[in-house]
């Protein structure tokens, strides 16, 4: 198996395999139903995360205000996404040929350098995302600072280095490699041996997960119990302010941005882990390596549903942003289109009672 499960050539037709003194069942109609559905959800994923995505950079770009420090990171986000969907419907054919790459070398590399790029990339703005609300909510008289446009373009930068660094290895080692057993031209990772691989699995569970998950983790419930807090405090003193009904807000939504990263994302690393463990010969058996296989498939087709949800949980929800994408997108309304602007500037004035400190609100 490669580090990417849509890329694989399912182990279910490797009946030679020597290594199994057992001969493995036959799960044909099984990776039939695989090669059906998988690409249609992907196509499905595509088309909502990338219409989603460009909405959100139309309405960034488009507004006759400066990005706020979120925004930048918000903007970045947008962009990885966007590049990561782009590519998604290369592997949704390939899935669809049955694991035979059908784009030459070129692409295999080029489009799985890029997969590999944004894996990296979003989950480090997700970072930005949660330091910039943990600074924003518990923080909030000494980080005028520390969130600053200049520093959030840097940190922006150095997520996106950082990231080409970490993706290196995918475009020095991706490759097509025919397989005349299955009659297949497969996109993989030809890694000079093993341990290579191994090695990169964890490198990209380690760096491209646990650490940057527990941080994400750690901050937003710091902030959470930082808002709950508060809201005892005030619920003590019996006062409510719209500053409270913001904070009330930005639980929920910080609630939501972690439970839908580790949804979408949890399960793909778990099975990650265990291929680590069945290549270093822990686990063995035929059970085990379908487990892997089926396993890999759906946790990876579970994982790019968060490039499609990504502007619903992060900003979409947001009410700021929605008055932000209506102020932009109105002037391309027909004037003799029923609009009801006096009650959008009605619920608007809210945003005005108030320095918006936060895109995420």
């Amino acid at each position: 198996m490669t580090e990417i499960p849509l890329l694989n050539v399912p182990s279910s037709n490797q009946s030679g395999n020597e290594s199994n003194s057992i001969t493995c069942p036959d799960l044909n109609d099984w990776w039939e139903i695989v090669y059906y559905i998988v690409p249609k959800y992907i196509d499905i994923v595509c088309v909502i995360g990338m219409l989603g995505n460009i909405f959100v950079l139309f309405t960034y770009s488009l507004h006759k205000s400066s990005l706020k420090v979120a925004e930048i990171y918000l903007m970045n986000l947008a962009v990885a996404d966007l590049i990561f969907l782009t590519c998604l419907p290369f592997w949704a054919e390939n899935i669809r040929n049955q694991f035979n790459w059908p784009f030459g070398n070129f692409l295999c590399r080029s489009t799985s350098t890029s997969i590999r790029l944004n894996l990296y990339t979003s989950i480090y703005l997700l970072v930005a995302v949660s330091v910039d609300r943990y600074l924003t909510f518990v923080h909030t008289l000494n980080h005028r600072g520390i969130r600053s446009k200049t520093t959030a373009k840097g940190i922006c930068l150095l997520a996106w280095l950082f990231s080409i660094l970490l993706s290196v290895p995918t475009f020095m080692f991706r490759t097509v490699i025919p397989y005349p057993q299955w009659n297949i031209s497969a996109c993989v990772l030809d890694f000079p041996t093993p341990l290579w691989g191994t090695a990169e699995k964890l490198v990209f569970s380690i760096v491209g997960f646990v650490l940057p998950s527990t941080v994400i983790i750690f901050l937003s419930f710091s902030t959470i119990r930082s808002l709950q807090k508060h809201a005892r405090e005030r619920r003590a003193l019996r006062t409510k302010s719209c500053k409270e009904q913001k904070s009330t807000k930005a639980t929920r939504l910080i609630f939501t941005v972690v439970l839908m990263f580790l949804l979408c994302w949890t399960p793909y690393h778990f099975f990650a882990f265990l291929d680590i463990l069945y290549k270093t010969q822990v686990i063995e058996g035929c059970f085990w390596e379908e487990l892997l296989n089926f396993g890999e498939q759906f946790g990876y087709t579970l994982a790019i549903t968060n490039s499609c949800i990504n502007p619903v949980i992060y900003v979409i929800v947001g009410k700021y942003f929605r008055q932000k994408a209506l102020e932009v997108f109105s002037q391309f309304i027909p004037c003799g289109f029923p609009l009801s602007w006096a009650s959008f500037k009605e619920k608007s004035s809210y945003f005005n009672m108030f320095p918006v400190r936060s895109s995420l609100t």
